[in-house]
């Protein structure tokens, strides 16, 4: 029997999407390449597509802490990765679930829309994680709509919804690429004051999955052990490359493709 070094065990807590585009699949197939191991807890149930989402249904607390507890209590979880939950009840399932292990990096993608433009929770949902859940991790990474949402400021620049939401994290990193400027401007900012910003070349199209796929891979690499800014950086490159050879698998959105096409061979 070959005996082989243990992957970095990540706690992903985040919806299931029936299209593979978004959600769990994301998280799955972005940690895979990042060298983890995902432990997928399923927070909802979706029904969707590339195009847009027409449900969603939210499942029951004691199955949500079930399933985490599960692995929590069995694997060396390295970090958590939190995608769409869905209601204010299940953010403060979260909440309760995350305090009892406050030493593991968590990275929340407040995911509160879907790619289409559909709605993912109620905004009362946005407040609940902006107020509490948002203290618990290591980094958000909303994009600048959900930023807006989270801030309370629907017409908000990046800078404005930072200096809104710093007091409740400690770093966020608000992603671009929703307006017609030719490159994408992603730009981390940190409670101490440093920011930075991250630029890439804009692809053309629209993309399922992309939030999802940059969350987790940010997930994986602080689960390996890397330092926050490189880890970034690290995300954003294996994203970008993803949305670069993404496939259109529907008549929506392209989905990227998070791994090799000889992964498996």
């Amino acid at each position: 029997m070959n005996i082989y070094s243990s992957r970095p065990v990540v706690l992903c807590l985040s919806g299931h999407d029936p299209s593979g585009g978004a959600g769990l699949q994301a998280d799955i197939e972005a940690l895979l390449a990042q060298g983890c191991h995902a432990a997928p807890t399923v927070t909802a149930l979706t029904v969707q597509n590339t195009v847009n989402v027409s449900d969603f249904r939210v499942l029951d607390r004691e199955w949500i802490l079930a399933q985490a507890n599960a692995v929590l209590s069995d694997s060396p979880v390295a970090a958590v990765k939190l995608g769409m939950l869905g209601s204010v009840d299940m953010v403060a399932t979260v909440v309760e679930l995350l305090s009892a292990h406050p030493h593991l990096p968590m990275v929340c993608d407040p995911v509160l829309r879907a790619g289409g433009g559909g709605s993912l929770g109620k905004d009362e949902v946005g407040y609940a994680m902006r107020e509490r859940l948002l203290p618990l991790a290591t980094i958000a990474t909303p994009n600048l709509p959900e930023a807006r949402i989270l801030a309370d400021l629907p017409d908000g620049s990046a800078d404005e919804c930072a200096e809104k939401l710093l007091p409740f994290c400690k770093h966020l990193l608000i992603t671009g690429g929703h307006g017609d400027e030719h490159e994408v401007h992603n730009r981390l900012y940190s409670r101490d004051g440093s920011r930075r910003t991250f630029t890439c070349q804009r692809l053309p199209g629209s993309y399922h999955g992309s939030g999802c796929t940059l969350a987790s891979a940010l997930a994986g690499r602080l689960a390996l052990g890397e330092g926050l800014e490189s880890a970034v950086q690290s995300a954003l490159d294996y994203t970008w490359r993803t949305l670069r050879d993404a496939e259109q698998l529907g008549q929506g959105q392209f989905v990227p493709r998070r791994l090799p096409l000889d992964f498996c061979s």
